[in-house]
């Protein structure tokens, strides 16, 4: 782990494949009566292998990750998400799932240096439950301590009666992404990189939509929400927006002078090619891949100067 106030260097360019069962239906819909059992796999390795050379890192599933291991690229670092379905979580409690036919102590033996795991957190939840859910990241963190494996720990914020995405939600989400950075930066975490949201929603910032946020308040925004990350590496996740507003986000990040290490983007990236994969399957898929995708991750490299 760095040092505190060290200037971190924006050399994480991840690209994220661990979505699940979600994009597995969204692809079976694509494919229509063309669908296989094995188009996640190859959708999956076909990111992997063409985006991935372009990449630091990547992060692939719990379920699928191992057999794709060896189609990592040699400059690429192999990252499993420790979750049984990336998002899925047990009930209302939301509550992360783990992997039942998978353990922290397999992944050094797959030659995997990194593990990533998410939580949903709502700082002003009950607070029995968020103790049941630091005790889980913390149990986690402690076991990547002890095996030596850089811990990705992820933050998911929401809150218990205010809806995602509204304006309402828009006006505290900064805070929330504060509070969970703060709290989740905690040394008894063990967390080695940050993964958090961006903290503003640009729906509701000047320039990009209704205007709750001037650009000056987003640009404080970043900065505050990233204060409590000073002792980690910090990087931004896509959440599913539209490519270009992550590199726009990206660039605000940059302006408003966050030490923050890169990203970690998943569907932003690659949701497009669900459907060329669909209608043209894997020769168009590759093909688009190493067109746009590639543009587009390069772009979101450029977006970190």
């Amino acid at each position: 782990m760095r040092t505190v106030y060290q200037e971190q260097t924006r050399t994480f360019h991840g690209v994220a494949i661990d979505a699940g069962s979600g994009l597995e239906a969204t692809l079976r819909t694509a494919r229509a009566d063309k669908a296989t059992s094995s188009d996640l796999a190859v959708f999956k390795r076909c990111v992997l292998e063409v985006l991935g050379a372009g990449a630091s890192t990547a992060l692939l599933d719990a379920q699928l990750g191992p057999d794709l291991l060896a189609y990592y690229p040699k400059t690429c670092a192999p990252m499993l998400a420790f979750e049984a379905d990336v998002y899925h979580i047990s009930d209302e409690d939301r509550i992360t799932v783990l992997p039942e036919h998978l353990k922290t102590s397999d992944y050094a033996a797959l030659g995997v240096q990194q593990l990533k795991f998410f939580i949903y957190y709502a700082p002003d939840d009950d607070p029995s439950l968020n103790a049941r859910k630091q005790d889980l990241v913390a149990d986690i963190g402690q076991q990547c301590k002890d095996l030596n494996l850089r811990y990705l720990m992820e933050p998911l914020v929401y809150h218990p009666t205010i809806e995602s995405g509204t304006a309402a939600y828009a006006r505290i989400k900064p805070e929330l992404v504060k509070e969970a950075t703060r709290l989740f930066a905690e040394p008894r975490f063990h967390a080695d990189v940050l993964k958090v949201e961006v903290p503003v929603d640009l729906n509701y910032v000047e320039g990009f939509g209704e205007a709750i946020f001037s650009r000056e308040q987003a640009l404080d925004a970043f900065r505050d929400a990233a204060a409590p990350a000073s002792a980690h590496e910090l990087v931004y996740l896509s959440a599913g927006v539209p490519f270009d507003w992550f590199e726009a986000s990206l660039q605000l990040a940059s302006e408003a002078g966050v030490n923050f290490s890169g990203f970690m983007c998943g569907r932003a990236l690659w949701s497009d090619a669900v459907e060329i994969f669909g209608n043209g399957g894997e020769d168009e898929l590759r093909q688009w891949l190493g067109e746009v995708g590639i543009a587009r991750l390069k772009r979101l490299i450029q977006a970190l100067d």
